[in-house]
């Protein structure tokens, strides 16, 4: 089982949609709420949405609540990265730890054994996806804290693709799967929200609804996208594929965040881009 040039060409889209809702998350003030207000606008949207779409089959939910339980630490984990470390750095190590676990894995899971042409082509893309991440920061300690969690988003990111590629799977009906995830997503990141910061919580949610809906919206589209793309190829092409959203991360982070696109990176960018020839994209 291949991946089709359609299909490529949509997770390279959700790829970029997923950079942009990170950059928003990156550029705020507040990190943790940030995460909240993008999870919460994102599930408002998807629930405006899921209302008037078959439902998922009744063997997905176990798998929607599973997810959305993983997507705790998720979020949670993301902030706490991008606290500590600098988009450029932290980003492609989640990214990019990923999908290797979610090779191996998906062969364990789903007997999905690929061709030696896209086992090179992953691997020059996950080297390509940490070598952005090989700098050294001022702040050494900072660095290291936002390594930590970046390792820890890795596993975390590569626990919830498998979970969602048999749920989506399970389901029937891969969108609305994606679309009830988000709005389980965004109403457990709300509550918590509310129970650890009070008041404080609504508030910024209210003031900054607009970069909410915004990024929310990227991070439904992009989701729903490479969940359905898992339900047409295999899910470590597609996770890997999606992971090419690093590139679009370095290239927003010089444009608007004044983070430094260095030789380092447009040979890391080479390595992708050799990557998704090896995999005959």
């Amino acid at each position: 089982m291949e991946i089709s040039l359609p299909v490529a060409l949509a997770v390279l889209c959700a790829a970029l949609l997923h950079a942009t809702w990170n950059a928003l998350v990156k550029s705020g003030t507040d990190k943790q709420l940030d995460v909240v207000a993008n999870s919460a606008w994102g599930g408002t949207l998807a629930l405006a949405a899921a209302l008037v779409l078959p439902a998922p089959a009744p063997e997905a939910w176990p798998w929607i609540a599973a997810s959305a339980t993983v997507h705790i630490v998720y979020f949670w984990a993301l902030a706490s990265a991008y606290r500590w470390g600098d988009m450029s750095f932290s980003y492609p190590i989640m990214r990019g730890g990923g999908p290797l676990i979610v090779t191996v894995a998906g062969v364990l899971a789903f007997g999905e054994v690929l061709p030696w042409a896209e086992t090179i082509g992953v691997a020059l893309i996950c080297a390509g996806i940490l070598a952005f991440a090989a700098h050294t920061a001022a702040d050494p300690a900072a660095q290291r804290k936002s390594l930590a969690f970046a390792l820890l988003n890795a596993c975390v990111i590569a626990s919830y693709t498998l979970i969602d590629a048999q749920g989506a799977r399970l389901s029937g009906a891969p969108v609305s799967y994606t679309l009830w995830l988000c709005v389980a997503n965004g109403g457990l990141n709300l509550g918590l929200a509310c129970l650890t910061r009070g008041a404080v919580a609504p508030a910024y949610l209210a003031q900054r609804w607009r970069r909410g809906l915004i990024g929310g919206a990227c991070s439904v589209a992009a989701y729903s996208i490479a969940l359905w793309a898992m339900t047409q190829a295999p899910v470590a092409l597609v996770a890997v594929l999606r992971e090419t959203s690093v590139v679009f991360a370095a290239v927003i982070g010089a444009l608007f965040l004044k983070e430094r696109f260095t030789l380092r990176k447009v040979a890391a960018t080479g390595a992708v881009l050799a990557g998704l020839l090896a995999m005959r994209l």
